[in-house]
């Protein structure tokens, strides 16, 4: 018996977000989607439906509002017939030098990035245990491995959030509830085109369809695209500051 595929995504009106939602509609997925803008979610949502023939459907969020995440996943069981994963993708990059009088902005971005994601996993961690099922994945970045300049808030948020599910894969190690986190490189989308470097740059369509791979196999965690991220993930940590600044 093939495994149910009912998600709620989060972030899904631009981005990753949108795109991911595409791929996997067309992989026999059927969603939630979330997000501030229900004017985009609601464009999108008919071209699924009318492109794949799935259930889709549309829920206003603003992940900040914590108590809303929490109504949102019971709100994506009811419409879906139950849920059997999470993605937490909803991000912001607000970036700002050092002592530039931007705390506002790393604040929000943490509170959205960080502080978001957890209160939509932890709701969902919430179903999960008390169906004994589920599939939690949390959308980082490899930036989460190394703070970079100018990135001070979005670095440590996704650091943060690499924390977080390394401690949901150990806490969830040999129960039915499957954790997924994944770290892309650049992908071309809107959150960072501003940017005057946006090395091994990937297009979105081809994001997406990485991503939806490791999350149809439940991957425990993985790089996206494996090459070169893999390896220099794993480097940056190690990397002079100095070369850091140049970047």
């Amino acid at each position: 018996m093939d495994r149910a595929k009912r998600y709620l995504l989060t972030g899904a009106s631009s981005g990753i977000g949108a795109q991911l939602a595409r791929e996997l509609a067309s992989q026999g997925y059927d969603l939630a989607l979330a997000a501030r803008r229900t004017d985009s979610l609601q464009a999108l949502a008919s071209e699924l439906q009318s492109r794949h023939g799935r259930k889709v459907v549309v829920l206003p969020l603003d992940v900040t509002d914590y108590d809303a995440c929490a109504d949102v996943v019971g709100l994506a069981a009811n419409a879906l017939g139950g849920l059997d994963g999470i993605i937490a993708n909803a991000g912001i990059a607000l970036a700002g030098k050092a002592g530039g009088g931007h705390f506002e902005r790393i604040r929000l971005t943490l509170e959205t990035n960080l502080l978001g994601a957890i209160a939509c996993l932890e709701a969902a961690a919430v179903l999960f245990r008390q169906q004994g099922h589920g599939h939690l994945v949390g959308i980082a970045s490899v930036a989460g491995k190394r703070g970079l300049p100018r990135s001070l808030g979005y670095s440590a948020s996704k650091a943060g959030l690499i924390a977080y599910m390394e401690s949901l894969a150990a806490e969830f190690h040999g129960k039915p509830i499957d954790t997924t986190l994944l770290l892309p490189g650049f992908i071309d989308t809107p959150l960072n085109e501003d940017m005057a470097k946006r090395p091994f740059l990937i297009s979105v369509e081809r994001g997406a369809q990485l991503i939806a791979r490791h999350i149809d196999r439940r991957s425990r965690s993985a790089y996206v695209p494996g090459w070169p991220w893999a390896l220099l993930g794993r480097l940056l940590p190690y990397l002079p500051s100095a070369w850091l600044a140049r970047f």
